[in-house]
């Protein structure tokens, strides 16, 4: 994340519950992750055994990891984010 705004240069600084919040967005990620493919798997590949769920979320999680971890610190900004 950048330490200013590229539009304003407001510098950006950690509150004390910052991560504990982004954590909590990053868990509402990581659950939709996880109904999504279980969703995509159970109707579009005939419910396949439990070991195919259990990788495949799995797979899917550790690839999408990046972007949870990003994305999950920006949203949680901009929900305690008072302009």
């Amino acid at each position: 994340m950048h330490t200013n705004c590229p539009k304003c240069n407001l510098r950006y600084e950690k509150e004390p519950g910052n991560f504990y919040g982004a954590m909590y967005v990053s868990y509402g990620f990581s659950t939709g992750i996880f109904l999504v493919t279980a969703f995509v798997l159970y109707y579009f590949f005939d419910d396949p055994p439990l070991n195919v769920y259990l990788i495949s979320i799995l797979v899917v999680a550790l690839l999408l990891f990046p972007l949870n971890f990003r994305y999950s610190r920006v949203i949680f900004l901009y929900l305690i984010w008072k302009s």
